[in-house]
């Protein structure tokens, strides 16, 4: 598996190669890998990439050498430094933080817009990007439902209805819905398609993950009865609203308080700080599910004040952690 400095050293070869290649001058394999300093299988390697994301370089079978016909790049562009280096750290650097749709695309657009930069502008963001990077987070692969991922796309775009077999894990068995598209939403490693049932007229939220089989059907629903996405999740804690309103109070240990209060978590925020350092957050939140495995991530460092259900809801799952945990250490 590559690690992100693997992942920066072959990024930052590959926009080498394109910039040589460009530059109206031909090169062999063993020129190429002479200037990069590595071997000729890994110049091969990186040619037969640069191929898969759609880069069309040319080889002359007569003298051995590769180019690239520089009409396929964009038209030089006009942006400043700080305009360049940005759009080229979310696609080389916070990019691997979503799964993206057809991610080889997501490097293709990166190096044209990176062999366009003026020589200057270029040199710049080649150098800084190479004292940046983000720790990857975990992430599901959407190599396996690319096609699905598509699939919606059109049927949203087309307001096309679609009929869905996917899998319930609480319940083990897998399920067929008709349901009108509203919506991919990117949440928590993984994507999400919104949309309502033809049946029973609900919303429905499903991880593309759990899709066995999708089909599109000819069937048109009204762009009318599409719900406003943001005022639909603006009360969810993160997306799966519940139907009722929650007052939320915790208290942050002063460990903690500080990080905690510096990041926005919900649009309904408010932070009181304490004397003892200690951060008093409140929310309104619709639901109570989603919120409980955030606090729960903070352990002994956060008090639930309000509502008496919720502190009931974590106590008992606490409860149930440690009751876990004693039963598998008496086994050992």
């Amino acid at each position: 598996m590559e690690t992100d400095f693997s992942k920066k050293v072959k990024i930052g070869r590959l926009m080498q190669i394109v910039t040589s290649l460009q530059a109206g001058k031909s090169y062999s394999i063993t020129e190429l890998s002479k200037i990069f300093g590595t071997s000729r299988r890994t110049i091969f390697r990186d040619l037969k990439e640069l191929r898969a994301i759609g880069l069309p370089y040319c080889y002359d079978t007569k003298t051995g050498r590769y180019t690239i016909e520089p009409e396929f790049f964009l038209p030089p562009s006009d942006l400043n430094p700080r305009e360049a280096l940005n759009l080229l750290l979310v696609a080389l650097k916070l990019g691997e933080q979503i799964q993206l749709p057809s991610p080889r695309s997501t490097l293709l657009a990166a190096l044209k817009i990176e062999n366009n930069l003026p020589a200057k502008i270029k040199q710049y963001c080649n150098k800084v990007l190479q004292n940046i990077s983000v720790k990857d987070r975990p992430q599901e692969r959407i190599d396996s439902f690319d096609k699905i991922f598509a699939q919606l796309m059109v049927a949203i775009q087309n307001s096309r209805v679609v009929t869905i077999r996917h899998y319930l894990p609480l319940e083990r068995k897998e399920i067929v819905i008709n349901l009108e598209p509203y919506h991919l939403i990117y949440n928590d490693h993984t994507w999400h398609l919104i949309g309502r049932c033809t049946y029973d007229k609900q919303i429905h939220i499903i991880k593309l993950n759990r899709i066995r089989e999708l089909t599109t059907s000819n069937k048109f629903f009204a762009r009318s009865e599409r719900i406003d996405i943001q005022e639909y999740l603006s009360k969810a804690w993160s997306i799966v609203p519940e139907g009722q309103l929650y007052h939320i109070k915790l208290r942050f240990m002063p460990v903690v308080a500080h990080d905690v209060a510096a990041v926005k978590w919900h649009s309904t925020q408010k932070v009181t700080f304490e004397d003892d350092g200690s951060a008093i957050l409140e929310f309104r939140v619709d639901g109570l599910n989603e919120i409980t495995w955030w606090i729960i991530s903070y352990g002994d460092r956060v008090q639930i004040l309000a509502p008496k259900i919720l502190r009931d809801k974590v106590t008992t799952i606490a409860q149930r952690m440690v009751e876990s945990n004693q039963q598998e250490s008496t086994t050992q």
